[in-house]
């Protein structure tokens, strides 16, 4: 299928999309920080993650399709890739996801969170969802679109060819949990860029500023795309000042030190994640202590950078891959390169 560049300012249809999972990176940090600094509750916390977590026993596509595994350092650690996903479908099941069977899921939010085999910096890559790229025997379409025809093991194929790397990980987290996990911390305070209303989800109204926020406004906040021009790109920038804004929030001695916050955040957002089997809260914390050096602003975040809006030739509106950044990155993050690039794009405060 071709595609068709155009300038056009035809609309698209109002659909309510919930955003899923981009809070998971707050909530992965929580249970890390977690596990370092209150290790007297860390049996506990464990097993509430473990128990109330669903597991995704076949995420990843057959071994011959994948990125080989990367070399360890000279200290025995390889760079570790979580891929986080928000679903706009709540009725299909998790075994249908995985089972690689066509299905109604769309991936909503997809992010790459990529940790270094140095452990120095978390870089956090949003994938627009209307991205326009090549599905492993699907032809071209969005890459929201391989969860509904393959299950995760397409899209984790997917991504995989996208970008070149190995994921380790796959989490699901539905928008319940981040309303859960926001309240939990005790709200969260964003410094608003522009005033706007929220209408698509809720009609809360956001003055310009830094204003505290609970779990259903930081929820119609990060959800909200149609109050501007350039729709997703602005959600997406909001939704990564949201993130930064909770992982200020969770680094605080207040919240780490405080047990019953941190239970009450595990125990509130965990029943809404679904994660692949092999990410145990053992794995979790193992990989915690490795990022004990990790502050706020070692984490990165940005968008993959695309090459602007554009229609397929069957009418959709989509977002045009950059061919070329996108092998820059994908060369990055196979060498070790991610701060240079970084620095090459004028990535470290976001795009």
């Amino acid at each position: 299928m071709t595609v068709e560049k155009t300038a056009s300012s035809r609309k698209t249809s109002r659909r309510k999309k919930p955003v899923g999972a981009f809070v998971l990176l707050g909530a992965l940090l929580l249970v890390l920080l977690a596990g370092i600094t209150a290790v007297g509750y860390l049996a506990t916390l464990s097993n509430n993650f473990d128990t109330n977590t669903k597991k995704i026993t076949n995420a990843f596509p057959q071994e011959s399709s994948r990125p080989a595994e990367p070399k360890p350092t000279a200290d025995g650690k390889t760079p570790v890739n979580i891929l986080l996903v928000g679903s706009d479908s709540r009725g299909a099941t998790a075994l249908e996801a995985e089972s690689g069977s066509a299905s109604n899921q769309r991936s909503d939010t997809m992010m790459l969170v990529h940790i270094p085999a140095d452990r120095q910096h978390v870089y956090v890559i949003s994938i627009m969802r209307d991205l326009w790229v090549p599905i492993p025997n699907h032809g071209s379409a969005k890459v929201n679109a391989a969860l509904a025809f393959g299950g995760v093991p397409l899209m984790v194929q997917t991504v995989e060819s996208l970008l070149g790397q190995r994921l380790d990980h796959v989490v699901f987290m539905d928008f319940e949990g981040f309303k859960g996990l926001t309240d939990a911390v005790g709200g969260v305070t964003i410094d608003v860029k522009a005033p706007f209303t929220a209408g698509q989800t809720s009609d809360i109204h956001f003055n310009a500023g830094p204003q505290t926020m609970n779990g259903d406004q930081a929820l119609a906040f990060v959800r909200e795309r149609y109050a501007f021009a350039d729709g997703d790109y602005q959600r997406v920038r909001d939704q990564q000042a949201y993130l930064k804004a909770l992982v200020s929030k969770i680094a605080t001695p207040q919240t780490l030190t405080n047990p019953v916050t941190l239970a009450n955040a595990v125990n509130g957002f965990s029943p809404y994640l679904t994660v692949d089997s092999s990410f145990t809260s053992e794995k979790v914390a193992a990989l915690g202590l490795e990022l004990t050096g990790i502050r706020p602003k070692d984490i990165v975040t940005f968008t993959l950078p695309t090459s602007g809006t554009g229609w397929s030739t069957d009418g959709q509106s989509i977002v045009l891959l950059n061919q070329g950044a996108t092998s820059a990155l994908a060369d990055a993050l196979a060498k070790g390169t991610m701060p240079q690039y970084v620095a090459a794009n004028n990535l470290a405060n976001g795009n």
